[in-house]
């Protein structure tokens, strides 16, 4: 079995419509990472600080 990579020609560029799809691919899954971190991260740790400092420890004495 043959190097495929070896039939990448080499003096040839990529189209810019292949490009700009790539990054654009690139963007909507970072994008995706960074509202899946707000909404399943942050945001439940935010609703659990503002009510954990309604309802304080109660320390023993």
């Amino acid at each position: 079995m043959g190097n495929p990579f070896k039939k990448i020609l080499h003096h040839y560029e990529v189209p810019e419509v292949l490009k700009e799809k790539v990054l654009n691919d690139i963007n909507m899954i970072k994008l995706t990472i960074d509202v899946a971190d707000l909404f399943l991260v942050k945001y439940p740790n935010t609703i659990g600080d503002i009510l954990g400092a309604n309802n304080p420890k109660k320390e023993d004495n």
